[in-house]
Formats: C-alpha cells, sequence, structure tokens
C-alpha cells in the first residue's frame, strides 16, 4: 500500500513537469548542441511554410529547443543573434521565478501585506483596505485594485483605487505587478538587476538587464537567453543539477492555476489546456483552453507584440519568439495559436492530412455522460486517445460520429485527435 501511494504523490508531483534526458548549453560560451529537423521527421517544405509566416508578421528572431538541443535558431528582418530585445510581459514570468528566489532566501512570505515592503499609503485605499492586499494577490492578478482607470500602468497611489476584496476578482493590472520590483527590492536589500543577476542569470549563463520604461521595468536580453529560462522552467527550476530555485512547491503552484477565477494563469504564467480563460480588460470568461493548437500542457510567457516563451513539458519541447506583431494586443494569444498551426504541421505525417480538415471539429457534449458526438468524423480518417489526469492512455481507436465513454471514470480527461503521427487537436473533457 506504501509503494502505491508512493507511486500516486510521484506522479501527482512529476506527472506534467517530468524529469526528461535534457542538454544544458554551456553557462559561459556561445557553444550549443543542435539536433536537425531532418531527424525529428520534419518537412523542409513545412518549414519554409514556418518560416514565411514569422517573417511576415515581424518576427526577429525564433528558437525551437528538443530535448535542450536547438532545432530551430532563425533570424530575420535585420536582427542577430547578439540583438537584444525587450520581453514586454513575459518578463512577468521572470518577475515570478525572482519573487520564488526571494521566498528561498526567507526574505518573504506571500502571505506579506504588499505594505510591508512598500509602506503604507501605497495605495488611495483605506489602511484596513490596503493592508489585505499580499504579495500572492499581486502574483495572481487578484489584488481587487481598479484596472479600468484612465492609465492603468500608472504606479501613483492616486492610480491604485479599491474596486473589490482582494481575491475576489481576477483583473490583468499592469501597476500592482510592477510594484512587485520594489517588493523584491525592498526585501532583498538589492537592485531587481543585482539580486536577478546574482541569483539568477550569473548561474544559467543569461544575458539581460531590467531598464525602466515608463512606469514599468522592462528586461531585455538576447534571444537565446529568453530560450535559456525556458529550459530552465522546462526542468522545474533546475539548470544542470544546480537547483537554482528550492522550493518545488512555489514552482508548482507558479504553472498551475493560481486561482478559480481564470484557471489559465499561474503565478504570472498562462497555462493552456484549462477550461477556461479570462484576457486583458475584460471580465468575459471564455471556455475552452487559451491557445487551441498548442498542446494541452504547455505554460507561456506572453508580452505586448509577440514576445513569448512557450514551454511543453510533454514534448520536452521550449520555442521563443521576439519581434513585433501587427494587432498590438497585450497578451497576442492568437498569434502564439497561429504559430502552433504551423509547428503542427511540421512532422512530414501531416502532409497525409484530409484536405477538407480546416483546423478544428466539433467535439461533444461536455460535460460526457455515454457517448462523445462528432456530426462530420465519418468525412475523416481520424483516430483518437483519451488520456488520464496521470498521463495514461485510457481509451483510444477511431473517431466516429459517436464514440461510447461509458466505460471511463468519472473525472478530467484530456481527448487527442490523431492522424499519422500527428495530433490535430486537444480537448479537456470532464466524464460525469
Amino acid at each position: 500500500m506504501m509503494r502505491i501511494f508512493s507511486i500516486i504523490i510521484i506522479l501527482l508531483v512529476f506527472g506534467e513537469f517530468g524529469w526528461a534526458q535534457t542538454y544544458f548549453p554551456p553557462k559561459n560560451s556561445s557553444v550549443w548542441e543542435s539536433i536537425s529537423p531532418d531527424s525529428l521527421g520534419w518537412c523542409a517544405p513545412k518549414l519554409d511554410d514556418l518560416y514565411n509566416f514569422l517573417e511576415s508578421k515581424g518576427t526577429h528572431s525564433f528558437i525551437l529547443l528538443k530535448d535542450g538541443k536547438i532545432v530551430i535558431e532563425k533570424y530575420f528582418n535585420g536582427s542577430t543573434a547578439t540583438s537584444k530585445w525587450y520581453w514586454a510581459s513575459a518578463g512577468k514570468s521572470l518577475t515570478a521565478f525572482l519573487i520564488g528566489l526571494a521566498l528561498d532566501e526567507g526574505l518573504i512570505d506571500l502571505k506579506d501585506p504588499t505594505s510591508k515592503y512598500l509602506g503604507e499609503n501605497w495605495t488611495s485605499c483605506t489602511s484596513e483596505e490596503e493592508n489585505k492586499i499580499t504579495i500572492w494577490n499581486q502574483i495572481t492578478m487578484t489584488s481587487g485594485l481598479d484596472d479600468t482607470v484612465d492609465d492603468p500602468f500608472c504606479t501613483n497611489p492616486s492610480c491604485l483605487q479599491c474596486l473589490s476584496r482582494p481575491g475576489d476578482r481576477w483583473a490583468y493590472h499592469n501597476a500592482p505587478y510592477t510594484l512587485l520590483d520594489g517588493v523584491i527590492s525592498n526585501a532583498t536589500g538589492q537592485t531587481l538587476n543585482t539580486f536577478a543577476n546574482q541569483k539568477l542569470l550569473s548561474r544559467t549563463g543569461m544575458d539581460g538587464l531590467f531598464l525602466p520604461v515608463d512606469e514599468n521595468n522592462v528586461f531585455w536580453s538576447t534571444p537565446r537567453s529568453a530560450a535559456r529560462y525556458g529550459l530552465l522552467i522546462l526542468n522545474k527550476g533546475v539548470w544542470n543539477g544546480d537547483r537554482i530555485l528550492k522550493d518545488t512547491s512555489f514552482f508548482n503552484s507558479m504553472v498551475h492555476s493560481s486561482q478559480s477565477l481564470n484557471p489559465s494563469y499561474g503565478y504570472l504564467w498562462w497555462l493552456n489546456g484549462k477550461e477556461s480563460y479570462m484576457l486583458p480588460s475584460s471580465q468575459i470568461v471564455f471556455n475552452g483552453s487559451i491557445v487551441t493548437n498548442a498542446p494541452a500542457d504547455m505554460v507561456c510567457a506572453m508580452g505586448l507584440n509577440g514576445q513569448f516563451i512557450d514551454v511543453v513539458p510533454s514534448q520536452n519541447m521550449v520555442w521563443i519568439r521576439m519581434g513585433e506583431a501587427p494587432d498590438g494586443n497585450l497578451v497576442p494569444y492568437t498569434l502564439n495559436d497561429d504559430i502552433w498551426s504551423y509547428i503542427n504541421k511540421l512532422d512530414c505525417s501531416t502532409a497525409l492530412i484530409d484536405e477538407n480538415y480546416h483546423g478544428k471539429i466539433s467535439l461533444f457534449p461536455n460535460p460526457l455522460q455515454d457517448l462523445l458526438r462528432c456530426s462530420v468524423c465519418s468525412q475523416f480518417d481520424f483516430e483518437y486517445k483519451f488520456i488520464d489526469m496521470f498521463g495514461q492512455v485510457v481509451k483510444s481507436g477511431k473517431l466516429d460520429e459517436s464514440v461510447d465513454v461509458s466505460v471511463l471514470k468519472a473525472g478530467m480527461y484530456m481527448l487527442e485527435v490523431i492522424q499519422g503521427n500527428a495530433v490535430l487537436q486537444t480537448e479537456r473533457f470532464i466524464k460525469l
């Protein structure tokens, strides 16, 4: 019984972010091992399609790692490997990691009121209201401060007005996040850059610097630094045996739903494969995954103009994208989704996909009871897999107009729609 219990605990803790055999580039060298796209069965014409799309969307750099090694490293529009570029809100993920490092040092507690580090009257709320706002609220976007003020980036107390009780409302609000820089500096007694360099950058070979831009502190680095950071996250905060972030509980909380209001948000990281998501400047709750073409276990750092760090434990993959984007969204999730649509087609087997398939089929109902239905599936030669919360395939077969799921136990499952070796679509289902 004890052995079974131990196995369950291991699966729960490491199931999504497993310890795969991973290469780490040397810290003080430009050497970085690579593997060819051919070795992964990726087709040259499909790679060209990806490159053309990236260039057309104002991309400056794109790096894709598999098992820590470079598969793709491309630069566009005059950029090079040494060009530094801003992370925008993708840097929020970096701040979350630094909060974890301060927690490691015993310098902060997530339950601490923010006023312990910023002093009283950092907002225009009453003292009672202000003292209820904690560091945890800041890293989960649940401060309760009003994000609809004229300037949501403004960090002056006059701009920080209480709207709801902390924890009762999720809103993507930059100002309370930005003030985490002051929390870190005051807690550690160091500048943000000094703390980041000593505890993170120098230990992973990253370069980069936080620079003030208007009300914000924005991180700038070379593309490979962003890739190094993604590789660190893929390996649960451990770099080549060096445990950079010791608090595994904090790490797991960072890359899992931090609250129920927006399950697609962890500690300043976006999470795929959840039942719903919310977006900046809106209180609308959207059903489904935020990046529908991406694997369900992907976690993502996303920033203005398409600054992305995507981490996929199930594929032991990381990719980063830096550059400009035409839509100007704070969280350009649609561009991320489009990039995934091209990545999903890289496998040569996807050339066999039915030409009538246009990237999405309707699968219903959800929640499920006895039958999964697909009104158009008879037109395609697709297969399916139901995967349980432990990553085990519990049912598979040909995807017809109806599939009997009565044998499945009640719970949450991931459904993969497959043709050949290509996963075309993933959906999260609840079985009643």
